[in-house]
């Protein structure tokens, strides 16, 4: 029997393990890697009783924490949420494999022929609060890969953690794969997660997600590199050319459809020629929504309305709040973003090209939109069939997560009997 207290010999054998799971990884088949996530996804659906069972347990543990309405939404799963991690493992089964594709490939006037192809990344730890899902999501991308993972869930989502993650392990023994390709950290100790980030023997990148103290932590902790994915404080500019149905189509949606993911809208910034029109009836419609408006001293005189104070410009609600500002321009929009944003998503509302445009260059966020709803921030919206955070740093990884992000390169150089003068 394992002692479970001793932390650092649980974490050491679980990177050891993932380390020569790796290895062999690297060079396994797409047709393994396809059959191994459709058959987890296979048993997922077959377990899906389970599965809400055990999540159950996690809602009810989530409940005596105190958890808001919108972290007890992110965790808690029902037939159709099993369903939509169903549907997320299958599609990226079906995605082309990314390793051993060639980048790119040249001929040299010495001789050489260099190609430059992708490879994984090795061993990956996943460190995440609340959404269940993100065991499937996490535990494909990085098979799909060719990376070993070590996931380190919430430990309020422990128990539907667990009950997904034995799905995945079946599709992994049913696909002749290494078991310890996708490993669950069995403890909700924190220790276990100060150790993940220091295992330079063992891990090759950390990937966070979840709010902004795990991703401190993990940013102050960790001598692993990490792919940082901050702060959802997403804005949305409303310009003086903006179309009034289209904005108050996305706007609602931006902010009301899931108030829980990283992609909902917090801040909305009104252009002052449009205070009157677009303005009155976006904002009348989000309070008729149920959405508390944190509003300036400018839109404070619309009834029902609260004051914002400035600790609402930059805060991530994930709550049905959302702060609201008039700016003299586009130029003072993206002053503003600069300032309070998190380089996650912003948003432009706008019929006019070049200001669209002038948004576009001027900003530095991993996403940017253009009269579309913030909640497509998402890589299975993206195509990529699902996701493994949004990184908003600006190395390797940037945006969505998906498998071909979860690669680096390596050169394959060919001579024959070349040598240097």
């Amino acid at each position: 029997m394992k002692d479970m207290t001793d932390i650092p010999a649980i974490m050491a054998d679980i990177g050891a393990r993932a380390k020569a799971a790796a290895a062999e990884l690297a060079f396994a088949s797409a047709e393994r890697k396809h059959a191994a996530l459709i058959g987890a996804a296979e048993a997922v659906w077959k377990n899906r009783a389970a599965i809400v069972e055990a999540n159950k347990q996690d809602l009810e543990y989530g409940r005596e924490k105190g958890l808001s309405g919108a972290m007890m939404d992110r965790l808690m799963l029902n037939e159709d949420r099993v369903r939509g991690i169903v549907d997320g493992l299958r599609a990226v089964a079906e995605q082309t494999d990314p390793v051993g594709a060639v980048i790119s490939e040249w001929d040299r006037p010495n001789g050489l022929h260099i190609k430059r192809v992708r490879t994984p990344l090795g061993v990956i730890g996943v460190i995440y609060e609340s959404r269940p899902n993100v065991t499937a999501d996490a535990g494909a991308l990085c098979l799909k890969a060719g990376n070993a993972v070590i996931l380190r869930g919430g430990s309020e989502g422990f128990h539907s953690s667990t009950a997904i993650h034995a799905c995945l392990i079946e599709g992994l023994q049913a696909a002749a794969l290494p078991e310890d390709a996708i490993q669950l950290v069995p403890t909700r100790d924190r220790a276990a997660v100060s150790e993940l980030l220091t295992m330079t023997d063992y891990v090759d990148v950390i990937v966070p997600r979840g709010g902004k103290g795990l991703v401190g932590l993990v940013q102050r902790e960790a001598r692993v590199p990490v792919f940082a994915h901050l702060e959802g404080i997403v804005h949305i500019y409303v310009d003086k050319d903006a179309d009034p149905v289209k904005s108050l189509n996305v706007i609602l949606n931006a902010k009301t459809r899931r108030t829980g993911i990283c992609g909902a809208a917090e801040c909305l910034l009104i252009h002052r020629d449009a205070v009157e029109t677009i303005g009155q009836g976006v904002i009348r419609a989000l309070l008729d929504a149920g959405v508390e408006v944190r509003a300036d001293e400018t839109l404070r005189a619309i009834e029902g309305t609260v004051a914002a104070t400035d600790d609402d410009w930059g805060c991530e609600y994930l709550d049905t709040i959302i702060a609201a500002k008039v700016v003299e321009d586009v130029d003072a929009a993206i002053a503003h973003i600069r300032k309070y944003g998190s380089n996650h998503t912003d948003c432009i509302l706008t019929e006019d090209d070049a200001t669209a445009d002038h948004f576009f260059e001027r900003l530095d966020s991993a996403i940017l939109m253009r009269n579309a709803s913030t909640q497509f921030a998402d890589g299975g919206e993206f195509g990529m069939g699902a996701e493994i955070g949004i990184a908003t740093g600006k190395m390797h990884a940037r945006g969505p997560v998906g498998a071909e992000q979860l690669t680096s390169f390596k050169y394959i150089v060919v001579g024959d009997g070349t040598t240097r003068p």
